[in-house]
C-alpha cells in the first residue's frame, strides 16, 4: 500500500497545515484530518503490532471500531494509551506513539511469536505454564505480566479536570448521519426538545463521504445545511464529539463528550471531557451499520482496509489508498468505492465479487471477476499481491491496496444494554435489535435500511411520529430526490473461504483467526459465550465490533446450525472505552471524598456546635454553653433537658430512599425480614434488612406515604451500601417487579424534635392536628407548615424513648424551619442537642446501632426474633437463618451492663469475664459494644453482646480492658435503662 494525499478534494483545509509527530518522526497533516488520515496521507502504512503474534498492522477502518491503529497520545500527565487513530482529531503539536512493540515499530522482537504460533493456539494459556511448578513465580508469571496489556499508563498526575452533567429532552437522537439528521430536524421544527449526539468531529455521518446528491445538493453540503438549521433552533442541542455509551433504567443514557481532546494545551477553565446523563422521553437509535471484514489469509496485512473506510479517506480526507487497488466484496458497496476511485483518476485493478449472479450494472474500467474470492493476501509490512480463486482457477494479482466488504452489521449495542437479545435476520444477513423495546426506536441502517433515500425518508417519518406522540404537530422533512446513491443491500454472507493458506483473522485486536474458532468447537467450547472466553474473540477495547458476527457465522458453520441458534454474546456498557477521569468527574484530589454538610450545618454552627466527622459528614456533636469546661457537662445538660423539656437534633444525615412503583410493597416485603406488604398508608415501621447469610445488614424505618410510594431511612454509614443493595435486588434478583428507587438524602433537611413538650412546640408551626389521637405513634404523612407556606413530612418515631417527631422539609428551608421551632420552643425550654447526647439516650433506651449490628448478629441476638416473619414465603436471608450455628443457645446476645460501684466506669470494647475467672481470651464471655455516662442512672451504662445474655440478667461479672489493664466489677441487666414500659413515647 502506497497511500498519499490527492492534489484536491476532501473536506480538509489545505490552507491550514498541522505539524505532528509519530514515534518521534516529524510529519504534517491538514486541519480536518484525523490522525489516521494524516498518517495515510504521509504514506505510513505500518501503524501498530498485533497483541499476540506482533504481526504488522495497518489502519483498517475510519471509525470507532478500529482494532489496529491504537496509539499513545500526549506526554506527561496527559498521556493517554489505546487512543484509536481513526477517532483522534489532528492538532498542531500532537505526539503519537505506536504500541505493543520493542525496540521499534519497524523492528519488533515480539514478531518471533509468529514463528511460535503453532504453540500459541486458542486456549494455550490453559494448557501450558503448568510445570515445573517452581518456574511459575520465577519465569512464567513475570513473562506473562510483561506481555499483558495494550499500551502503558502514565505515573504522572492528570493536570486536567472533568465534569459530570445532566440533560433532559423529549427526543434523544443517537447518531447524526442521514437518518438522525432528518429525524432531529423534523422533531426540532415541531418544537420538541431534541438532543442529537454523534461521536465524530462534525455531524453528517456517511453524508460526509457520500458523492450522491440530495435535491441537487452535494451530500456534505446538505448535511452542513441541516446541521446549521439544527444549531439555530433554541430547542435543539447538537453534541458532536459525543459518544452515547450506555442505556440505563428510566430511559437515561450515558454519553461522553470529548470537550478538549483535540487541542494540545487545554483551557484550564473548561473540562477536557464531560460525562452526560441524558434523560429522554424517547430515544431514536440512528447509529448506522458497521461494515464486516472478510476472513481470508493475510487479511490483516497493512494495505487491507474496509471498503467504506477507504471511501471515507478518499472523499472526506482526500487520501488515495494506493497506486493499484483491488476490491473484494459480497455486496454492491464495492462498486460505490470503484466508481469514486475511478472518478478521481485512481486505478482499480479488479473487483472480485463473490456473487456469481451479481446484478449490479458496473460500467467502469476495472476488471470484474464474478463468483470469485480472494483466498490470500501477501506482503509483510505492506501489501504486495493477492491470490484470487474463480471458476476453479487461481491467479495472483499485484496490488498495493485491497478493499473488502463482507456485508453490514447494524450497530445495535445500545438497544441491548437492558437485557434484550439481538435477533438474526436471514433477509439482512445480520443481527437486528430486539423487538418490543420501550423508550427507544431504531431507524436507518441500524434497522437494516440499505439506501440513502430510505434512510433520509425513514428518519423524517420517525421524527414526525415521535414529535406527534409528544403532543406536537409535525410533518416529515421534505427530502429532494437522491441521485447517484448505490444501495448496499445484503448479499449472501461469506463466512469461510476455501483454499486459504495464511492466517485468516476474525478478531484483529486479539489475534483470533479462523482455526482458533474451529478448535474451540472441537474441544467443546462451541457455545458463543464459551468460545469468546476460550479464544478471546470479542474481548479488549473493541468488544468485537468488527469480528463478532464473523465469529458467530464461523461457529454456526462448524456446528452445522444457523447464526440464530448461536446467538450473540451479552452487550454491556461501555460501547467504547471511557476514561477513568470522565467517570471520576470532579471527585479527584481534595474532592475525592468531599466534606458533606447537612442543610442545618450553618444553623448548628451559629449555636456554637462542636462538629465531629462521621464518614464524610460533619455532625454537630454537642453545643457548649458559657461556663461549661468539659464536653460531658454539655452532653449531660442536653440529655437532661431533652427528657425534662425538649430538644432539637439534626438527623438530615440519615440515608433517605424513595421506593415507588406498583410492586414497591412486595419489593420491601422481600428485602426486610418483617412484614411490609400490608403496612397502612400514613404509617411507619421499623425494619430489619438481612444479608443472604442471615446476619443483619442494616435497620431503619420505612413509611408508606401513598399506596405505591414509600420513604425509607437507613443508617448514615450504610446509606450508599443499602442503595446499592436495593438496586441489585431490583435489577438482578427481581427485575420483573415494577419498582423505582431514588436516593433523596440531599433533598430533605430532617430534624428530630424530642421531649415531653415536643408536641406543644411542633404544633406552633404545623397546621394539621398532631394530637395523640390524630397522629399516633408511628404515624407518617405530609403536613402543612407555617399557615400553608410550606409542606413537609412528619414522622412520629423515637430513638430516645421520649415523645418524639421527625420533621423533613425541603433542604433549602431547613435552617428557617429550625429557627422557627427554636423560637416557638423558647418558652418551653427547647435546646439543640448533638450526636453525643443522642448516643447517650439511645443507650439508655437500649436501641442498637452498628456498634451492635456488627455483621455477626442475627435478629434473635438483639431481641428481634419476633421481627423475623414466620409466614412470609421468602425474604433475603430467610434460608440461612436456620443454620445450626445460628440456632445455638450460647450465641452472644444483647444485655445491659452497669458497674457495681457507680463511681467506676468501663470503656467500649472491654471484654466480659465471669466473676473470679482469669483474664484470658479463653474465658472471654463477650464484649461491651456501646457505653456512656447516663445522668439519669447516675453511672456509666453499657450495651454488650454476651454469651446467653438474656438468661443472665442480675449476674455479677467483671469488665476487663486488657489494653489499660482495668477491671471493673459490673452487673448484667436488661438493656433498657429508662422507661421500660414505653409510656413516654406513647404520651
Amino acid at each position: 500500500m502506497t497511500s498519499y494525499r490527492l492534489p484536491n478534494g476532501g473536506l480538509i483545509d489545505r490552507r491550514a497545515p498541522l505539524s505532528f509527530t509519530f514515534d518521534g518522526a516529524p510529519l504534517q497533516g491538514l486541519a480536518g484530518d484525523s490522525l489516521a488520515s494524516a498518517l495515510l496521507a504521509n504514506g505510513r502504512q505500518l501503524v501498530g503490532r498485533s497483541f499476540k503474534y506482533h504481526r504488522p498492522r495497518g489502519i483498517l477502518t475510519a471509525g470507532a471500531a478500529e482494532p489496529n491503529a491504537l496509539m499513545t497520545i500526549g506526554s506527561g500527565g496527559r498521556t493517554e494509551a489505546n487512543t484509536r487513530a481513526t477517532m483522534q482529531e489532528l492538532y498542531a503539536g500532537l505526539e503519537a506513539r505506536s504500541q505493543n512493540r520493542w525496540p521499534s515499530l519497524d523492528f519488533d522482537i515480539g514478531a518471533v511469536n509468529s514463528l511460535l504460533s503453532p504453540f500459541l493456539s486458542a486456549g494455550f494459556y490453559y494448557k501450558t505454564f503448568m510445570w515445573p511448578a517452581g518456574l511459575w513465580e520465577k519465569l512464567y508469571e513475570p513473562f506473562i505480566r510483561k506481555a499483558a496489556g495494550l499500551g502503558k499508563a502514565t505515573y504522572e498526575a492528570d493536570p486536567d479536570h472533568y465534569e459530570k452533567c445532566w440533560a433532559h429532552c423529549d427526543l434523544l437522537v443517537i447518531g447524526a448521519g442521514p437518518t438522525g439528521l432528518a429525524a432531529a430536524l423534523t422533531a426540532g421544527r415541531a418544537g420538541a426538545r431534541v438532543i442529537i449526539v454523534d461521536e465524530h468531529t462534525i455531524a453528517g455521518g456517511s453524508l460526509l463521504h457520500e458523492t450522491a446528491t440530495i435535491g441537487g445538493e452535494d451530500a456534505p453540503a446538505f448535511a452542513a445545511r441541516i446541521v446549521a438549521e439544527l444549531q439555530s433552533l433554541p430547542n435543539v442541542r447538537v453534541m458532536t464529539r459525543t459518544t452515547a455509551f450506555g442505556w440505563y433504567d428510566g430511559n437515561v443514557f450515558g454519553a461522553i463528550e470529548r470537550v478538549q481532546k483535540h487541542v494540545r494545551d487545554p483551557d484550564p477553565n473548561r473540562p477536557v471531557e464531560r460525562l452526560w446523563r441524558i434523560a429522554a422521553k424517547q430515544a431514536l437509535l440512528a447509529t448506522g451499520a458497521e461494515e464486516r471484514p472478510l476472513v481470508f489469509g493475510g487479511n490483516d496485512i497493512p494495505g487491507v482496509m474496509m471498503a467504506g473506510a477507504m471511501r471515507s479517506y478518499l472523499n472526506r480526507y482526500g487520501v488515495a489508498p494506493g497506486k493499484s487497488t483491488a476490491i473484494f466484496t459480497t455486496n454492491d458497496a464495492g462498486y460505490a468505492l470503484a466508481r469514486d476511485m475511478e472518478n478521481v483518476g485512481l486505478t482499480v485493478a479488479a473487483i472480485i465479487d463473490s456473487r456469481a449472479d451479481a446484478s449490479f450494472a458496473y460500467q467502469g474500467k476495472a476488471r470484474l471477476i464474478r463468483g470469485g474470492v480472494v483466498t490470500d493476501a501477501s506482503g509483510g509490512k505492506s501489501l504486495k499481491s493477492i491470490a484470487i480463486s474463480a471458476g476453479g482457477k487461481t491467479e495472483t494479482l499485484t496490488v498495493d491496496a485491497l478493499a473488502m466488504s463482507g456485508g453490514f452489521s447494524p450497530i445495535i449495542n445500545l438497544a441491548c444494554h437492558r437485557g434484550g437479545k439481538p435477533q438474526w435476520s436471514d433477509t439482512h444477513a445480520a443481527f437486528l435489535a430486539p423487538s418490543g423495546l420501550k423508550g427507544i426506536e431504531i431507524a436507518g441502517a441500524a434497522a437494516g435500511t440499505a439506501s440513502l433515500s430510505d434512510c433520509l425518508a425513514g428518519g423524517a417519518e420517525r421524527g414526525a411520529a415521535l414529535a406527534n406522540a409528544f403532543g406536537f404537530k409535525a410533518e416529515p422533512l421534505a427530502i429532494g430526490a437522491v441521485e447517484g446513491d448505490i444501495a448496499t443491500s445484503a448479499g449472501k454472507p461469506l463466512w469461510s473461504i476455501p483454499g486459504i493458506k495464511g492466517k485468516a483473522f476474525v478478531d484483529y485486536q486479539n489475534d483470533v483467526h479462523r482455526k482458533d474458532l474451529d478448535l474451540a468447537v472441537q474441544e467443546g467450547y462451541g457455545h458463543v459465550e464459551l468460545a469468546k472466553r476460550y479464544t478471546t474473540s470479542g474481548m479488549a477495547t473493541d468488544q468485537g465490533k468488527l469480528g463478532n458476527v464473523n465469529a458467530i457465522g464461523l461457529l454456526a458453520e462448524a456446528r452445522g446450525v444457523s447464526p440464530a441458534e448461536i446467538g450473540t454474546t451479552t452487550f454491556r456498557p461501555f460501547y467504547t472505552p471511557i476514561s477513568f477521569g470522565a467517570l471520576t468527574g470532579a471527585h479527584a484530589g481534595p474532592h475525592f471524598q468531599p466534606v458533606r454538610k447537612s442543610p442545618l450545618h450553618d444553623w448548628a454552627a451559629k449555636r456554637c456546635a462542636i462538629f465531629v466527622e462521621t464518614g464524610l459528614w460533619y455532625r454537630s456533636s454537642w453545643f457548649p454553653r458559657d461556663g461549661e469546661t468539659h464536653w460531658r457537662e454539655s452532653v449531660d445538660r442536653e440529655v437532661l433537658n431533652v427528657r425534662r423539656n425538649a430538644g432539637l437534633c439534626d438527623v438530615s444525615m440519615l440515608g433517605k430512599i424513595e421506593v415507588c412503583g406498583k410492586d414497591a410493597a412486595e419489593f420491601l416485603n422481600r428485602v426486610y425480614s418483617n412484614a411490609f406488604l400490608k403496612l397502612p398508608v400514613g404509617k411507619a415501621r421499623y425494619g430489619l434488612m438481612l444479608r443472604e447469610d442471615g446476619f443483619i445488614y442494616d435497620d431503619g424505618t420505612t413509611s408508606r406515604l401513598e399506596e405505591n410510594r414509600f420513604f425509607m431511612t437507613t443508617t448514615t454509614a450504610y446509606a450508599a451500601g443499602v442503595m446499592t443493595h436495593l438496586e441489585f435486588c431490583a435489577q438482578a434478583l427481581w427485575p420483573d417487579l415494577d419498582v423505582r428507587l431514588a436516593s433523596v438524602t440531599d433533598q430533605w433537611a430532617q430534624m428530630s424534635i424530642v421531649g415531653p413538650k415536643s408536641r406543644l412546640i411542633l404544633q406552633a408551626i404545623v397546621d394539621d392536628d398532631i394530637s395523640d389521637s390524630a397522629f399516633p405513634f408511628l404515624g407518617a404523612r405530609e403536613v402543612s407548615l407555617l399557615s400553608g407556606r410550606l409542606h413537609g413530612r412528619l414522622f412520629r418515631i423515637s430513638f430516645s424513648g421520649e415523645l418524639a417527631f421527625e420533621l423533613a422539609v425541603p433542604a433549602g428551608y431547613g435552617e428557617s424551619v429550625a429557627d422557627a421551632l427554636m423560637e416557638a420552643g423558647e418558652l418551653h425550654g427547647i435546646q439543640p442537642y448533638g450526636v453525643e447526647a443522642l448516643g447517650v439516650m439511645r443507650i439508655e433506651k437500649g436501641h442498637v446501632t452498628h456498634n451492635e449490628i456488627n455483621g455477626t448478629v442475627i435478629p434473635a441476638d438483639l431481641g428481634f426474633a419476633k421481627m423475623v416473619s414466620a409466614v412470609k414465603p421468602d425474604f433475603i436471608g430467610k434460608a440461612m437463618l436456620n443454620r445450626e450455628g445460628l440456632l445455638a443457645d450460647d450465641r452472644p446476645s444483647l444485655v445491659g451492663v452497669v458497674p457495681l460501684d457507680p463511681k467506676t466506669s468501663f470503656r467500649t470494647g472491654s471484654h466480659i469475664l465471669a466473676k473470679g475467672a482469669d483474664a484470658t481470651l479463653e474465658n472471654d464471655q463477650g464484649y461491651v459494644s456501646s457505653s456512656a455516662y447516663s445522668p439519669h442512672v447516675g453511672s456509666t451504662i453499657g450495651l454488650a453482646l454476651v454469651t446467653r445474655g438474656p438468661a443472665r440478667h442480675g449476674e455479677e461479672v467483671v469488665v476487663w480492658n486488657g489494653l489499660l489493664n482495668e477491671f471493673t466489677p459490673a452487673r448484667l441487666c436488661d438493656p433498657v435503662f429508662v422507661d421500660p414500659a414505653n409510656e413516654k413515647l406513647h404520651g
